[in-house]
């Protein structure tokens, strides 16, 4: 739907987006995307439905302090009755820090959840709608159950609908079928293909996607899914390792890996695009691209979703400065430190405007098919 015809139709609620501390920047930017389309929208004020449609800002004044315990609680300082509330949470944010009995604590993932839900609380059923758009997953890798163990991302799903929740949007999630937990809810994952191809042709000019010169590379078994999707979009071809573990051990919380074995065409020659959805240390992008290079490949460009670089860009470093990459990609859907935006390698791939597009389209009440399948956006840029 275009935004022209979406100005045609009445907004589900008056626009309300909160951003956590989280997530400030990311808010904002998604913010003035918003701003800019309605103060330049053909619709009339004096129409009660679209009264408040035209804003300065349509972010709500929202914070949590903590008390010098390390407990917290949610403040809403104005009022969301009747509104159509969208919450931004980024919770791999790991800058942020608190202090707890004089000691500084710096924000986990369990701390950015409960956040989410101290505000959600503090909206206290007055909104009209609310909306999550939580771009990691929270505790997302803890999936599934293979032995006595917590299943935390069901659990959280459940938690967040029973508090009133109607929708929650995803990016590129760890394995969608977590959806299964709250099965009459709407939940979206989001892949961000489109805007990986894009920021490839804007930003590696040199680069021929086609099957002679490229091919997707997906670093184990669990991202078989999004290297087809990005290799038949493409036209390119699509290989694949998969992971040898230790089964016997247990180190950081995994099975180690004990070798990376390749399935796929000859990569000789060609530029290789390791896509995958988190970044968490490293080691198994080195590893597969150092596979990829001692079979000739020629450019290696890493791209992933979210770049959490747990134990620093030490490495990355050295791979490119030896040539074993070429350039990395990810998204500022989680927090990106400064030293990474400097790094002359790295690709942001910005997806504030992604996320404009879906929030003003479902506050619509609109279809947001056409984000979540951009096989014909994809066409149409690959074509020009």
């Amino acid at each position: 739907m275009s935004q022209k015809d979406l100005e045609q139709t009445i907004p589900y609620g008056d626009l309300g987006i909160i951003p956590l501390e989280s997530s400030k920047l990311l808010g904002s930017k998604v913010d003035e995307y918003i701003v800019g389309w309605r103060t330049k929208a053909a619709v009339d004020s004096s129409n009660h439905y679209f009264t408040n449609y035209k804003k300065d800002s349509y972010i709500i004044d929202a914070v949590c302090p903590r008390f010098g315990s390390g407990e917290a609680k949610g403040i809403l300082n104005e009022s969301v009755r009747g509104k159509d509330i969208y919450l931004l949470v980024d919770v791999c944010n790991h800058s942020l820090s608190y202090t707890v009995c004089g000691q500084i604590n710096h924000m986990s993932p369990d701390d950015h959840f409960q956040d989410l839900k101290r505000i959600i609380a503090a909206i206290s059923g007055k909104a009209r709608r609310i909306t999550v758009i939580m771009p990691f997953l929270y505790e997302s890798r803890q999936h599934k159950r293979s032995s006595r163990e917590s299943l935390d991302c069901a659990i959280a799903l459940q938690e967040l609908t029973h508090m009133g929740v109607e929708n929650i949007i995803t990016f590129d999630a760890h394995d969608p079928r977590v959806q299964n937990a709250i099965p009459l809810v709407s939940f979206e994952t989001v892949q961000p293909t489109y805007q990986f191809i894009k920021a490839l042709l804007q930003y590696v000019p040199d680069i021929k996607m086609d099957a002679e010169n490229m091919m997707i590379i997906s670093p184990d078994e669990g991202a078989m899914g999004r290297a087809i999707y990005f290799g038949n979009v493409a036209g390119v071809d699509v290989g694949t390792f998969y992971k040898r573990r230790d089964y016997t051990k247990i180190v950081e919380g995994r099975n180690p890996i004990i070798a990376h074995e390749f399935l796929g065409a000859d990569v000789d020659g060609k530029d290789v695009v390791i896509i995958d959805d988190m970044i968490s240390s490293g080691e198994s992008m080195i590893d597969v691209a150092t596979e990829l290079k001692r079979r000739n490949a020629k450019h290696i460009i890493v791209a992933s979703t979210f770049g959490l670089f747990t134990n620093g860009l030490e490495k990355f470093d050295e791979a490119y400065k030896s040539g074993l990459i070429y350039r990395l990609m990810t998204t500022n859907l989680v927090y990106q430190p400064e030293e990474l935006l400097q790094r002359e390698y790295y690709i942001n791939v910005d997806m504030s405007k992604y996320i404009a597009l879906l929030i003003d389209t479902l506050n619509h009440d609109a279809s947001i098919s056409e984000y979540l399948n951009p096989t014909e956006r994809i066409e149409r840029i690959l074509n020009l």
